[in-house]
């Protein structure tokens, strides 16, 4: 595997140290095994939906958290040690225990998590501060202010 040395770049950038761990973890996080098999839907701008297939497994035996812009999905240790105590003659559904890690970006908030048929959704939402939505600044002149659409306000 090649490696990169991220150290010219951090000598001169200020305040990227996260987008540089977010490089080094999608280098590391390559080989991850494909367990199980998931889609990522964006429903709109704002709202987004993870769903794992998780046949199997019910919701006593699946954990998720949310922590520092990181989604886990994992499984709960009862869960494997129940299979453990089976005696399979063939073993063709994989109900191994597992560990998924979704980086979320900024301002993205867990919102929902839902069963249904095998498959487990975690519903996302993107929730901007109001200092980071677009708002329009009047502008002032000399005589009174001006507002929106050239109108001028009388000066008090």
């Amino acid at each position: 595997m090649t490696n990169f040395d991220l150290t010219p770049l951090l000598r001169s950038t200020v305040g990227f140290d996260r987008m540089t761990r977010l490089l080094e973890n999608s280098m590391t996080n390559a080989t991850e095994a494909n367990y199980p098999p998931y889609n990522i839907v964006k429903e709109d701008d704002n709202n987004y939906e993870i769903a794992i297939a998780v046949a199997g497994f019910g919701e006593d035996d699946l954990e998720i958290t949310a922590k520092d812009n990181m989604l886990i999905v994992k499984t709960v240790e009862n869960a494997a040690k129940e299979d453990e105590e089976k005696t399979y003659l063939h073993r063709g559904i994989a109900a191994r225990s597992f560990e998924r890690h979704f980086q979320l970006a900024d301002y993205i908030r867990v919102e929902n998590a839902k069963m249904e048929n095998g498959m487990l959704y975690i519903g996302l939402v993107r929730e901007l501060p109001e200092r980071m939505k677009p708002r329009t600044i009047a502008i002032e002149n000399g005589i009174g202010k001006t507002l929106l659409g050239g109108k001028k306000k009388k000066a008090a």
